[in-house]
């Protein structure tokens, strides 16, 4: 058994014990959850590095050989979710220090993190569908619970919509992973894209796929399945909103990408032409929606809609190509704007938190003189906020341009097109929170300004810090970056050597 693989698991569900044991003691709660956050982050950097080195890793739990046993498996796209998972966790632990309320932290906000933190491992790392459904379903419970801790109306009305329409995804996924093992007898990944081949109807695998398009689709909120999260992920606490806007909706995305790259790969002609299609309504909405706010964290909901499209696009171009090399260029630009976008993001949602510290409020027609009263913050923001513009040399003018290269080499100039406007779209949107909450002057003073002491003000800037520095790495370095990126496309594409990793034999 490889330890890596399963480290990723048992570290979250160990800080989790840990922590309800010590339910009375809230200062070696928050202890436990920046050390277990922490410990992920190490187990995921090396697990990147030995897939890196080794290859495709994979593990059968209870010493059941694949595909009837419970697979762990880990590729480079695995490897690096893992990485981002343990990063944002990490961050929002810190941050959680000291902006989370003591009555949340009192009534299990930290083993939530933790068990969240393994739900979201737990979904990258599986090698098995049904495994896949069950960490999604040990995720929604964990962020359900997170939504409504603290019983706001806001937070509550936004909880039912999430959970009630993450429910239905649950039941279509569940419907359409008993459909399919009645097909196959099989629900090994790995086991099924070698059995799916051979299928009599392929129509019927077609309607399969509709139905993961559509039970991943809502979970990923892509066009026209988004309006939960809108309508729920600035109800929370801030800590609260960030680690979902950085991880909850990429699951989603890593589930189609994986299930559109490894078993339903017989009619991509139709499967991934209604995938491009998608990708570029989901960019369309998401941003005219964020264009249409003025609450800070209501803009950024609707940027997470909006760059999810720009995260299937590229598995959109790579099934509508005959060439291998564009597929893998397309695949690598869809792996590189997800690691670009969770920390831009999540970092945009922790900022939003110390400036509502500062100016008492998200809305922004009643903020003002933030660049004055805090120049380092308002450097901060612009960091992030220009990458997800795509503006260089910040991750995100690289994580666009290898998309746009993509489809320009696939000659699918009209979805290019709608790339480039829609950045242009978001870049208004940046400049909007700019002007409004740096830029112009404060229009009323602070009836209740949240003083922070000087610790509380380490552990607020000390993760938007690191992570605007990440953002700034990756543009400088964003050839090596690109580098992993191709690698992990290349393992995407080749399902044999998943396939022979897994299952031991070939394809």
């Amino acid at each position: 058994m490889n330890l890596l693989l399963v480290l990723p698991l048992v570290i979250p569900l160990l800080s989790a014990a840990l922590s309800l044991l010590a339910w009375r003691r809230i200062a070696l709660q928050r202890m436990l959850a920046v050390v277990g956050t922490a410990a992920l982050l190490g187990c995921g950097v090396a697990l990147l590095a030995t897939v890196w080195t080794n290859g495709i890793a994979a593990s059968q739990m209870g010493a059941w050989p694949a595909p009837f046993g419970i697979t762990l498996v880990a590729d480079l796209f695995s490897a690096i979710m893992v990485v981002l998972a343990g990063l944002i966790g990490l961050a929002v632990a810190v941050y959680s220090l000291a902006s989370m309320d003591e009555p949340r932290e009192s009534f299990g906000y930290y083993p939530l993190l933790h068990v969240l933190l393994m739900g979201v491992c737990g979904a990258f790392l599986t090698g098995d569908l049904f495994n896949l459904y069950v960490w999604f379903e040990v995720m929604l419970m964990a962020s359900f619970v997170l939504l409504a801790l603290g019983g706001e109306p806001d937070q509550l009305r936004g909880a039912i919509k999430y959970v009630t329409l993450n429910l239905v995804a649950s039941a279509l996924f569940l419907a359409a992973v008993g459909i399919l093992y009645g097909i196959a007898g099989t629900l090994n990944m790995a086991d099924l894209a070698r059995k799916l081949e051979d299928v009599a109807e392929p129509g019927t695998l077609t309607a399969l796929a509709m139905l993961f398009l559509i039970a991943f689709g809502i979970k990923a909120a892509i066009f026209p399945l988004f309006f939960w999260l809108p309508a729920s992920y600035h109800t929370p606490p801030v800590a609260v909103s960030a680690v979902f806007a950085g991880l909850l909706t990429k699951v989603g995305v890593y589930a189609l990408i994986r299930v559109f790259t490894l078993i339903f790969v017989g009619d991509t002609g139709f499967t991934h032409t209604l995938i491009l299609v998608m990708a570029g309504a989901t960019m369309v909405t998401g941003v005219l929606g964020a264009a249409a706010q003025y609450e800070f964290r209501r803009i950024l909901s609707f940027h997470i809609i909006s760059q999810i499209g720009y995260m299937i696009l590229g598995l959109g171009l790579a099934g509508l190509t005959s060439s291998p090399a564009v597929a893998t260029l397309a695949l690598a630009g869809s792996v590189f704007y997800v690691m670009h976008h969770i920390i831009v993001k999540t970092n945009l949602f922790l900022i939003s938190g110390v400036v509502y510290r500062l100016g008492g409020s998200f809305e922004l027609k009643k903020l003002g003189g933030l660049y004055r009263s805090s120049p380092m913050l308002a450097i901060l923001f612009l960091i992030p906020a220009m990458s997800l513009a795509g503006m260089p040399p910040l991750s995100g003018f690289f994580a666009k341009l290898s998309l746009v290269q993509a489809g320009l080499a696939a000659e699918q100039y009209a979805i290019v097109a709608v790339t480039l406007v829609v950045g242009l779209l978001t870049l208004f949107s940046m400049t909007k929170i700019w002007a409004e909450a740096f830029w112009k002057d404060q229009p009323a003073p602070i009836t209740e300004p949240l003083e922070m002491t000087a610790g509380e003000r380490w552990k607020l800037m000390l993760p938007i810090v690191l992570l605007a520095a990440l953002t700034v790495t990756i543009g400088i370095a964003a050839e090596p970056v690109f580098q992993l990126a191709l690698r992990a496309a290349e393992q995407l594409v080749d399902r044999e050597a998943y396939i022979r990793a897994v299952l031991g034999v070939p394809s």
